[in-house]
């Protein structure tokens, strides 16, 4: 049975024993960069190439991952679910994880690569969408969410701008 406890941790460390490409993006993204925010599940963009394809899926084996919301029937993703630019929002052992084929204007893994940074965290070596992409995504969302976000956001970049490196 799936967890409600989101374990981020310990769905990056099965990700990346699997080697999947990937990069986080979201509101672990943002709380990497130093916003003080609070998120409930782990979004990344994948890329969806037939070999990472296959290493997502083994990785989503192992944490049991299924659909949410399916009203009882436990439906397992495929890398035919994964090839394509939808949103994935999956339960797993460890939590919510939301596997996105694409966010913004359609942008997938690939066309974000310039927009990503690199955070070692507990040993990994993790793709991190940079803080003022993650803004421009958030921004053209519109949503609710999003836009309660926003502040923070800015004010943590203009704070981050502010530091010398």
């Amino acid at each position: 049975m799936p967890s409600k406890n989101l374990d981020i941790f310990g769905i990056l460390s099965v990700l990346v024993a699997h080697e999947v490409e990937f990069a986080i993006v979201g509101g672990v993204c943002a709380v990497l960069h130093g916003a003080p925010v609070t998120t409930f599940d782990l979004d990344i963009v994948h890329a969806r190439s037939p070999e990472n394809l296959a290493r997502l899926t083994k990785a989503l084996e192992e944490l049991d991952a299924i659909y949410r919301h399916q009203f009882g029937r436990r439906i397992h993703p495929d890398a035919s679910h994964l090839a394509g630019p939808g949103h994935q929002l999956l339960s797993t052992n460890m939590g919510q994880l939301d596997v996105l084929g694409t966010i913004g204007e359609n942008e997938g893994y690939t066309e974000l690569l310039e927009h990503m940074v690199e955070f070692e965290v507990r040993g990994m070596t993790l793709k991190v969408l940079d803080l003022p992409k993650l803004i421009e995504v958030k921004t053209a969302a519109n949503r609710d969410k999003d836009r309660m976000v926003l502040p923070t956001l800015h004010q943590t970049l203009a704070e981050k701008l502010r530091k010398p490196t």
